[in-house]
Parts: C-alpha cells; sequence; structure tokens
C-alpha cells in the first residue's frame, strides 16, 4: 500500500517520545511470520510478538479469510439485548481451555477494559452476595492492568500513575516479587514467598470483610517480567479463600501459551476467580479482551437479579464484535490445530538458555524467564529508562524490534518460531547490549 507524504503531525502517539519519534521514525508496513518489514524496505525479526499480540505470527490466512468472510456476512450488531452466534462459540472455546470452573466470559476491546469489568464483576458480586461493604482492592508494585482509571487505580508503575491523582480510592499494594538475591534465576525463584503474607498483613489491617479482590499478574509481564517465587500464588489463594477475597489473574501478556500453557494459572497449578485476558486471543489482527469468570461468580450475580431484569449493567458497543469473534475463533483453531502451546513448553529450553547466555555481558544486570517470555535488565545510564530507550532504536537499526520498559527489555517471540529465529534475536541482542 501506497500512502501520501506526511509529516506525521497530527497522531498523538501513545507511550511514545512523540517528538524524537516524528524526527526519527520507525514505521512498520509489512509482517510476515517472525519478521516485519519497514517503511524503507528493511526486515526486522520481531522479538516481542508485536506486542506480545501475535503469537501465531504475523499474516495468518485463516485469520484474513475468517473475518473478511465475517464481515462480509455482517458488519456490525450490537450485544445488548441481540447477539451474534460467533460470541456464543467463541465462549465455548475460551471456556474449554480455561482452568476449571471458569466456564463463563465476558468480552471487551482490550486489556485494559478487561481489568476495568473485572473490577465491576467483583464489586457487584459481592453486592449480590450480601457483601457489599467489600470495596477495597489489592494490587502490587510494579504491577500494570492496563490504562483506565480503575486499572491506573491498580497500577503499580509510578510513571504511569502520577499525572492521574484521582485514581480510584480504597487500593493497596503489595510489595512485588523482584529481590537482589534472585537475580540472573531461571524459572521461579526459590526465595520470596513470604511476600504473599502481605496480604494477610492488608487484612489484619483493614479487616477481612472489606476486601473485594487481588489483582495479580502471575508473570509480572510489563515492569520487564518478574516471576512469581515458589509457592507464592498458591500462598495469595490460601488467604484469599479463608477471607472470601477473589483472586483476578491478570493474563494479558502471560495467556494463550505463553507460560507453556493456555494460561499461567494452569502451569503455577493455582486456579483464580478471574481470568482477564487479550492480545493474543485474537493473534492481534482485532482489538478484544476478554474476562474468564467462576462459575460461583456467574450464577451469584445472575441469581441475585429479578426475572427479566438486566442482571450487569457493564459492557461496551464493540463487546464480542462479529469480526473480532471470527479472527478470536480462527486463532484458537490455530494454536489448537498446530500444538502451539506445547511447542511453547518444548521450546522454552533453548529458548531461556540462549537468552541467560547473555548474562556475561557487562551492561546486562539481570536476566528473568520462564516459558517462552524474558526479562533482560540494562545497567541505568544517565538517568533510568534512557538506556533503555537508546537501545530500543539500536536493535530497531540492527534489524529488530523490542519492548522496553524504562531499562528493561522484554523479549516474547512468537510461539512458532524455530531455533534460527531465536538464534538471530540472540546474536542482534549481544552484539548491541556488548556496546555500552
Amino acid at each position: 500500500m501506497q500512502y501520501a507524504a506526511n509529516s506525521l503531525e497530527n497522531h498523538w502517539m501513545p507511550f511514545t517520545t512523540n517528538r524524537d519519534f516524528k524526527s526519527d521514525p520507525r514505521l512498520m508496513v509489512k509482517a510476515q511470520g517472525l519478521y516485519y518489514w519497514n517503511h524503507k524496505g528493511e526486515k526486522l525479526v520481531d522479538a516481542s510478538s508485536g506486542l506480545f499480540c501475535c503469537a501465531a505470527g504475523h499474516g495468518r490466512k485463516e485469520i484474513l479469510e475468517a473475518v473478511t468472510a465475517q464481515m462480509a456476512e455482517i458488519d456490525y450488531t450490537p450485544h445488548f439485548q441481540t447477539g451474534h452466534p460467533s460470541s456464543f462459540e467463541l465462549a465455548r472455546m475460551v471456556a474449554k481451555i480455561t482452568p476449571d470452573n471458569l466456564d463463563y466470559v465476558f468480552f471487551c476491546n482490550s486489556g485494559s477494559e478487561a481489568v476495568e469489568t473485572a473490577i465491576k464483576i467483583a464489586l457487584a458480586y459481592h453486592v449480590a452476595n450480601g457483601e457489599g461493604q467489600r470495596t477495597r482492592f489489592v494490587s502490587r508494585e510494579r504491577a500494570y492492568h492496563g490504562v483506565n482509571m480503575g486499572g491506573v487505580s491498580l497500577s503499580g508503575m509510578m510513571r504511569n500513575r502520577e499525572a492521574f491523582g484521582a485514581v480510584m480510592p480504597g487500593v493497596v499494594h503489595l510489595r512485588h516479587t523482584w529481590l537482589p538475591e534472585n537475580r540472573f534465576c531461571i524459572g521461579e525463584p526459590a526465595t520470596g514467598v513470604e511476600l504473599a503474607e502481605d496480604l494477610q498483613r492488608f487484612v489484619d489491617l483493614y479487616g477481612p470483610r472489606s476486601i473485594a479482590a487481588c489483582f495479580v499478574e502471575p508473570i509480572a509481564g510489563s515492569t520487564g517480567v518478574l516471576i512469581p517465587p515458589k509457592g507464592y500464588l498458591k500462598r495469595l489463594r490460601e488467604i484469599c479463600d479463608k477471607h472470601g477475597i477473589l483472586l483476578v489473574f491478570d493474563e494479558v501478556i502471560c495467556g494463550f501459551g505463553r507460560t507453556g500453557k493456555a494460561f499461567a494459572a494452569q502451569s503455577f497449578g493455582v486456579t483464580p476467580d478471574m481470568i482477564t485476558m487479550a492480545k493474543a486471543l485474537t493473534n492481534g489482527a482485532l482489538p478484544m479482551g476478554a474476562v474468564a469468570v467462576s462459575d460461583k461468580i456467574y450464577n451469584t450475580v445472575v441469581g441475585a437479579a429479578a426475572d427479566g431484569a438486566v442482571e450487569f449493567f457493564h459492557g461496551y458497543t464493540y463487546s464480542a464484535h462479529p469480526a473480532a469473534c471470527a479472527a478470536g475463533i480462527a486463532t484458537l483453531k490455530i494454536y489448537e490445530k498446530e500444538g502451539l502451546f506445547e511447542r511453547a513448553a518444548e521450546m522454552s529450553d533453548y529458548f531461556l538458555d540462549r537468552m541467560y547466555a547473555l548474562k556475561d555481558i557487562k551492561a546486562v544486570s539481570d536476566i528473568r524467564g520462564y516459558g517462552m517470555l524474558c526479562g533482560i535488565d540494562l545497567a541505568p545510564g544517565v538517568r533510568p529508562g534512557l538506556r533503555g530507550y537508546d537501545a530500543t532504536k539500536r536493535l530497531f537499526n540492527r534489524g529488530l524490534h523490542i519492548k522496553f520498559t524504562g531499562d528493561a527489555g522484554i523479549c516474547a517471540p512468537a510461539l512458532v518460531a524455530e531455533k534460527s529465529h531465536i538464534d538471530e534475536i540472540y546474536q542482534i541482542f549481544r552484539e548491541v547490549f556488548s556496546e555500552y
């Protein structure tokens, strides 16, 4: 596709250094498999699956064909008191791969909306259950739960909060799980389980009947891939069960095979009451998010409403859009047909071995990884974040796309990656990181 000459000025870009970007743009114009092509015709290996979305690789014709056929048949229908068959089929397919008893799926349009939806479901559940006083939420330092106001309130990343003072009240934060003694640990660290006791401290401080839900990313992804210590998630589950607190796993990044199973909940053997998801749900082809909800929550909320009444006053214009549902159905069929979750588990050792082989580089201060997800910290430069941004640009110019948060690079190649792709990513990392 050809584009007219453009100054780029009119688009206010998200999470971007707009002035610097527009002086030296990095425009992607084509994608296929594990690769992007920029506007200069140069090829780049995609080390972050876009933004952790394209788990089946770019340019999947199955998804294109499914969306095209759906749009030719029906372009849009609301899901307020009407519906479309595709949403029920996608919900069935999602429920099939979630942990047991998470059988109900509420669709939205992004991970941020999924978190907002889960917050409201938690509050609605407690009201329906006769415990409307449960309005407090527990999150975690260094957490990322999207950019809507509920998610920003849960956020434990300072730069995502500091400009938005009027956040939701009644949110407290557990300590994050990164510990200096766990540097360069592969998989779950052996130490740090005691950090889960922060939740019990909040119970003791605020009272067990005041807390609605505890939100955690099983693997804290956006902050730089913090793997939970052994036993940490199980201890959170025990405390929640004891005190009637809902446990919500935000799996927007680590869901859909990234950990070697459909969801990290299954990899770590802990079943939450809700799972938020998005990104790889449609392989990034169209915006979509969802919340998988336990049977108990759904039945309680629905059962509390009067006959003929709307049970849950929440939803979006584009909830379960037919085109997005078509993309989701096609995506889940690819995952199953090609065994991509199992493939991720098989490829993980090779991937992590190559990533951890970077530990000898002077500028690399820590590496953390699990499944097909790895965080690589660079020692800060003049001020935190500058080196990470500089590395982003250098890597792009060497033919590699990656997402950095501050000085932490987040490597998450598509689950269709071959060893040769991982070797290519490793070699470019080594060359660029060795320059610092």
